[in-house]
């Protein structure tokens, strides 16, 4: 038995893996952020974990602000809850 994530994830298991919610693993997909699902059969589609993680691994060096809003506002989000930046 291994302690990880199974090798492929629906996009609720993925979410909940994720700590966010679904909506939002289909705007990371949108941008490219994370890989697109895999289409085991019909109606089956499923994230390769691996493929998760070397796409969340490459984020780690990529910390820049690069004028899209939505990174603007995870940047925002993730400051000190009352110390805010002069508009």
């Amino acid at each position: 038995m291994t302690d990880g994530p199974p090798a492929y994830l629906s996009k609720a298991s993925l979410a909940q893996e994720l700590d966010m919610a679904e909506s939002t693993v289909d705007e990371m997909v949108k941008r490219g952020v994370l890989p697109k699902p895999v289409k085991l059969s019909p109606g089956c589609v499923r994230w390769e974990w691996a493929a998760v993680a070397r796409a969340l691994e490459s984020l780690a060096g990529v910390r820049k602000d690069d004028g899209d809003p939505y990174m603007q506002g995870a940047k925002n989000a993730a400051k000190t809850e009352g110390r805010r930046e002069p508009a």
